[in-house]
């Protein structure tokens, strides 16, 4: 996996006339994890958007070092509140079309034993409980395998044994150099590298 560097600096979000966040920077490296906390409301899932080109930022900016020539996006992967999963789809089938679609190399029956759903692709989505769906958005981190994970609420629907799990796969993914993003409400099941507190002025 390529070294890179994330970096911002001073950027700003603006919803209507209400200012979310402003004057937020930071900069991660490989192996670095980056949580974002701050209350409901504070733009902790704004900041994971512009960070990975779904929004743009009122102001400030974002700089990839070195930068992919066919832009920041190819570098990211952004997991955020829903799973993005086709219902009447198996897993398998799901897994299959993301990675097609953003051209990933990873394993599917690998990702699936290393979340916990070893066995089990052949099942419709649909007939997943919450926490399986999940799990399974967590697999396609795995199979599409980009440097920069952005997490929006991970452990959201998950089991303490889930948990690990994903802990131990966000270890495993900055051993091998990438970056990791998280905004969390609970606390992730690995330590950061850094903390950004969102919300602070308004508190």
């Amino acid at each position: 996996m390529a070294a890179l560097r994330l970096t911002a600096e001073a950027l700003a979000a603006r919803r209507g006339d209400r200012t979310v966040f402003e004057d937020v920077s930071f900069s991660i490296g490989p192996g670095d994890v980056l949580a974002v906390t701050g209350p409901n409301g504070a733009g902790k899932s704004t900041l994971l958007r512009i960070v990975a080109g779904l929004l743009a930022p009122a102001r400030g900016s974002i700089v990839l070092d070195p930068a992919p020539d066919a832009g920041r996006g190819v570098a990211v992967h952004y997991l955020g509140h829903l799973e993005a999963l086709k219902p009447a789809f198996t897993i398998a089938e799901n897994l299959a079309f993301w990675r097609r679609l953003y051209g990933g190399a990873g394993d599917l029956d690998e990702a699936l034993e290393d979340v916990g759903l070893g066995g089990l692709a052949h099942l419709p989505v649909g007939r997943l409980s919450a926490g399986q769906k999940r799990r399974v958005a967590i697999a396609r981190l795995l199979v599409i395998d980009r440097p920069i994970w952005l997490l929006d609420e991970p452990t959201t629907a998950l089991d303490a044994a889930a948990e690990a799990t994903l802990g131990r796969l966000i270890e495993r993914h900055r051993t091998c150099g990438g970056l990791v993003l998280a905004a969390i409400h609970r606390p992730l099941p690995v330590d950061p590298t850094a903390t950004i507190v969102l919300g602070k002025a308004a508190a």
